[in-house]
């Protein structure tokens, strides 16, 4: 097996342990939680505070000594996971969530084993148990949560079938394992099957569906020549594909791989996070010992200025701080892949919000980089569709890109082209054939100067001052029509950049193309600005001048000739990459050559930090109100918090937050 299949299962592997290891701690704070349960449940009914409170005594010889072995049980089994962290904490010089818990329980546990041993006071047990009980619930709840966002990424390994059809010299088909696949082979996908490998379609036709790895929603016709990604599902027809890509070369592979690494990425939100919960460490610390010497000092008990010390280190937990950026970082990371939004730089892409403009390369980009008819003018002589018929049939003897252009306009209308009885190239100037008895002419305008053939000049010179390419159609060396052809604007540009507008966001077009095309596209479109005739090394430059207005700007290209333009943009979106996902520099790579999916981009980048910030909302503003209360500046009106009603508004702030990152899916 070579190193690229090696790599490929070693990855699957990877993603295997990923999974596995939040589902491991997933169950083990489950298992904790249920045990712990089921102990707490003696305690409250032994604690002699529950008894009173119920208006029962249950007292009797050593039933202190039983709750102390019970509570043991509780601190050490139900606690471990938090007095573990403490060590992970203190190792990586980052005391956090895991420190403060287990502070606080320790403190609870070793205050109330003192009392049970002959210290004076109330022992604080079932406040004890009760506060592990619903750490260890919340843990359990958010684990899932953030196994859900995880989830998503190994979704995308999932899609790779493990066997495929190894076509033998003989003609037969053997089943093999993807990973003995080698580059050269030929496969045999069946309908209905999962394409095992990159490759090129050597025969056969059929509609693929690519929806889950690209975000193209409808199936795809492909035929001969064409190319297939590992992991799309074959439709209706039998494809013999020849392998191009195994292993990590393949689309797929290298997708998994950019999404985890752009998960694993910190953005500048995150590190203010992570600041933010650890400046919340050393606060509830202050602000913990404060409440201890406070309440002491006016008087209180020890076991009352203890409990509301325990409160307030653990309502201000930094945990839901530490998360509420990393689980909309991975949700919205996963979610834009499957759209075939791949994000290779997070930081940018969060900037993304702040543009001011985005430069679109127009050939490929805003136009689809074929010819195609935008003028007809018959002269009247014949309707339009007969003398495109006409016309059709001898340019299908053509490979000219303007022969294209008028054979896609005639399957358009539906119009049938015939072969020409006989057939003439005239070098430089058209062609010229016999169809069905008619002699049919398709020139360029020095054909008609040189014969002196009497056209609408007027409209000629309309349509050339357009950039337009314009041929004629004579019949019988007699001028029936004039045909005006252009690059054509895709219908999805307009819909890009009206979007954009509505967004306050201004779209500016570059191309290497003259002045006359470039303006007739930038009209077509409604575009703020139009910068024509810029060769591709020129293309920088003109970014580093817009930038110069102060603007921030996103550049839109094929990522061949535009890669130093994408790496001057504030954020360099390759467009149209299609299985060539590896382009070094861009910041975002769009499957699709479909620049509303710039505009998704621009939405998707404006949500996550709409959502970054509600959950540092959510996980550090709770504080403001949660500390006074716990601290019992509210104790006068007879409003205090307990330890168990810390720790499930503690747990409440965490679970909201893994809850609000997974609605990113719906807000974006």
């Amino acid at each position: 097996m070579n190193d690229h299949h090696q790599h490929h299962s070693s990855e699957e592997h990877s993603h295997n342990n990923h999974s596995e290891g939040h589902a491991h701690h997933e169950n083990e704070f489950k298992k904790r939680f249920y045990v712990s349960l089921i102990f707490m449940v003696p305690i409250l009914l032994l604690s002699p505070m529950i008894q009173s409170f119920i208006g029962v005594d249950w007292r009797f010889q050593g039933d202190m000594f039983i709750l102390f072995a019970l509570s043991s049980v509780v601190y050490f089994y139900g606690g471990w996971p938090f007095l573990k962290g403490v060590f992970q904490e203190m190792k990586q010089k980052a005391p956090g969530m895991m420190t403060l818990i287990a502070f606080a329980i320790s403190v609870a546990y070793f205050y109330s084993t003192a009392v049970v041993f002959g210290v004076p006071g109330h022992e604080m047990y079932w406040e004890l148990s009760t506060l592990i009980v619903i750490m260890l619930l919340g843990h359990w709840i958010e684990m899932k949560s953030i196994r859900g966002a995880s989830n998503d990424l190994e979704e995308l390994v999932r899609f790779m079938p493990s066997t495929a059809h190894l076509l033998e010299q003989d003609g037969s088909t053997r089943e093999v394992a993807v990973a003995e696949l080698h580059p050269g082979q030929q496969v045999l996908i069946k309908p209905g099957e999962k394409v095992p490998v990159d490759g090129e379609i050597i025969k056969g036709t059929s509609e693929v569906d690519e929806s889950s790895l690209t975000g193209e929603s409808v199936p795809i016709l492909k035929e001969a020549e064409d190319q297939v990604i590992g992991g799309s599902v074959n439709g209706e027809g039998s494809l013999t594909v020849t392998v191009k890509k195994t292993g990590e070369e393949s689309y797929l592979s290298q997708v998994i791989t950019m999404v985890k690494e752009a998960q694993e990425s910190k953005s500048r939100t995150q590190n203010l996070a992570n600041r933010a919960a650890k400046l919340l460490f050393y606060v509830a610390v202050l602000a913990g010992a404060a409440t201890l010497v406070i309440w002491l000092t006016v008087g209180f008990s020890v076991q009352f200025s203890i409990e509301r010390m325990v409160t307030v280190m653990v309502i201000a937990c930094p945990h839901a701080l530490g998360l509420a950026t990393p689980l909309v970082t991975a949700v919205s990371t996963s979610l834009s892949a499957k759209k075939g939004l791949l994000i290779r730089n997070r930081t940018n892409f969060e900037e993304g919000r702040y543009l001011d403009a985005v430069v679109f390369d127009k050939t490929g980009t805003l136009t689809k980089g074929e010819f195609g008819i935008t003028d007809f003018l018959a002269a009247g002589e014949k309707e339009e569709d007969e003398i495109l018929a006409l016309a059709a049939s001898i340019e299908s003897q053509s490979e000219h890109p303007i022969a294209k252009g008028i054979i896609a306009a005639s399957k358009d209308k539906n119009i049938k082209v015939t072969s020409p009885d006989d057939f003439t190239s005239l070098t430089g100037k058209g062609l010229q054939g016999t169809v069905n008895g008619e002699k049919v002419m398709v020139v360029s305008p020095g054909y008609m100067q040189e014969e002196e053939i009497s056209y609408p000049k007027e409209d000629f010179e309309a349509l050339s001052e357009e950039g337009k390419t314009v041929v004629f159609v004579l019949l019988n060396d007699t001028y029936a029509a004039m045909i005006g052809l252009a690059d054509q604007v895709r219908e999805s540009s307009k819909k890009a950049v009206a979007a954009l507008k509505d967004m306050g966001i201004k779209s500016i077009m570059l191309t290497g193309d003259n002045q006359k095309v470039a303006e007739w596209v930038g009209r077509q479109l409604d575009l703020e600005e139009v910068y024509a005739g810029v060769l591709p090394h020129e293309k920088a430059e003109k970014i580093k001048e817009i930038q110069a207005k102060g603007w921030k700007v996103a550049m839109t290209g094929d990522g061949v000739n535009d890669a130093p333009a994408l790496a001057n943009a504030d954020l360099g979106i390759a467009i149209g990459a299609g299985t060539d996902v590896a382009m070094e520099s861009a910041d975002v790579i769009l499957v699709k050559s479909d620049p509303q999916d710039v505009v998704a981009l621009l939405k998707l980048s404006r949500a996550t930090y709409r959502k970054m910030i509600q959950n540092l909302w959510w996980a550090a503003g709770y504080n403001i109100v949660a500390l006074p209360l716990a601290a019992g500046i509210l104790y006068t009106f007879g409003i205090l918090l307990t330890p168990a009603a810390g720790a499930v508004l503690m747990s409440l702030s965490t679970i909201i937050v893994a809850i609000n990152a997974r609605l990113l899916k719906t807000s974006s």
